[in-house]
């Protein structure tokens, strides 16, 4: 008898999981032009000086009540859509993160965020880094990081 319950409560719904989540994941993949990618945020082919992204309006050094304030210019004909991200970290710690989604610049070739810029307030001196990420709706992205202090 108790043998049963332990199959019924803890076995039984492992393998309905298992079953659901196959039949799932297999019928995602069997779509036009999809793949797996499990670690997106691995494949980024941005650097400080990479061509397709950039970020405009970032200063060297910022003073503790001056916010940081950008935005990103993206060159690349295959990102004409996608969501932007843009995080400040000091060292491993993510001091801010802003996140801009379905912005469509390609037609115009505009600075995103359109119609807006990332501005936070650091108010701790210290070094950073500021990364901006975009990623596409095919889940591809470039990213750029830059580094800035504040006093």
């Amino acid at each position: 008898m108790a043998s049963k319950r332990i199959f019924v409560v803890f076995i039984l719904p492992v393998i309905f999981s298992i079953a659901f989540g196959s039949a799932v994941m297999g019928d995602i993949l069997q779509e036009p032009d999809r793949k797996l990618n499990m670690i997106p945020s691995m494949s980024f082919s941005g650097n400080s000086h990479s061509p397709e992204i950039e970020i405009i309006g970032l200063s060297k050094s910022y003073s503790i009540s001056e916010p940081v304030e950008i935005s990103v210019k993206v060159s690349d004909s295959h990102f004409d859509c996608g969501d932007l991200y843009v995080t400040i970290y000091s060292g491993k710690d993510v001091i801010t993160q802003g996140g801009f989604f379905e912005q469509c610049f390609g037609e115009r070739n505009e600075l995103i965020p359109i119609g807006e810029k990332f501005s936070k307030l650091v108010d701790i001196p210290g070094s950073y880094e500021i990364v901006a990420e975009m990623v596409s709706k095919d889940l591809t992205n470039i990213s750029i990081s830059e580094e800035f202090t504040v006093k």
